[in-house]
């Protein structure tokens, strides 16, 4: 399964690298990919773990950076 999202207000490429790396070691994820000039975010995941890959996701991104909401693509 692949889900897409907008990370609006992400504004720090190094802050990007970051979150697809910590991203791609959750636990289900195949792949994920940060993007920070089109400010998007994808992982490939296991369908069963996707909801928690999600969540986790969000997590991470809070933690690296407060101010970037995660959207739906």
């Amino acid at each position: 399964m692949k889900k897409k999202f907008i990370l609006e207000g992400l504004d720090c490429a190094n802050c990007a690298a970051k979150m697809e790396k910590a991203i791609n070691e959750l636990d289900g994820v195949k792949e994920a990919t940060v993007n920070f000039m089109t400010q998007k975010l994808v992982i490939e995941g296991e369908d069963e773990k996707m909801p928690t890959i999600v969540q986790e996701a969000e997590k991470i991104v809070k933690k690296i950076e407060p101010d970037t909401v995660m959207k739906k693509a």
